[in-house]
């Protein structure tokens, strides 16, 4: 009888071990895949895509202040003059739309690593600006200046969500990999 138990015994202590590695192997899985689809996106989309619109923002902004600190280029209330219009075309063509189109490319190219089930609308709204201002380009290559901007404006909107989502994505990486205390996961998700 004591043979019995001690055999039923093991049996039973081998299963646990067995299922508890199990688990375990299967809980390191899902971390492991939960890493590796965060790293893609943070180094895939929206690291660059944070980055591009970071340096788009401060390109814009120096080029306000090199137009006299304006607040808005286009300002209704002081429309920029012709030597501001030929200072903004330059900038466009060398400096915004290759980080536009960049920006473009990214999300034409890795729109399955956004996080959201739909397509947020400020990527759509920029797509759609960026396919815009490649045609006021154009007529600028033909020597037709009569357009500057295009009805749909830049988003801006896709500062704050690239900004939000890289600084989310960023603490859940270093949550995943045990760099991340507590407090600073919450100061990294209030920036």
């Amino acid at each position: 009888m004591m043979q019995i138990v001690s055999l039923v015994l093991t049996v039973v202590l081998a299963l646990v071990g067995y299922l508890a590695t199990y688990l375990y192997s299967l809980q390191l899985a899902k971390r492991k895949e939960s890493l590796e689809l965060i790293n893609r996106r943070i180094n895939d989309f929206y690291g660059p895509l944070y980055i591009s619109t970071q340096t788009g923002k401060i390109a814009y902004e120096t080029l306000l202040k090199n137009a006299g600190n304006k607040s808005l280029f286009f300002d209704p209330k002081k429309p920029p003059n012709n030597r501001e219009l030929a200072e903004w075309r330059i900038w466009s063509r060398s400096v915004f739309m290759p980080l536009n189109e960049y920006c473009e490319k990214l999300i034409l190219e890795n729109a399955y690593l956004i996080r959201e089930e739909e397509m947020p609308k400020c990527l759509i709204d920029f797509v759609t600006h960026v396919s815009a201002y490649k045609a006021i380009i154009e007529k600028w290559n033909d020597g037709d200046f009569s357009e500057h901007t295009p009805a749909l404006d830049f988003p801006v909107e896709l500062d704050l969500y690239a900004e939000k989502v890289y600084r989310e994505l960023k603490a859940e990486q270093l949550k995943l990999i045990g760099q991340l205390k507590p407090k600073q996961r919450k100061s990294l998700r209030q920036s």
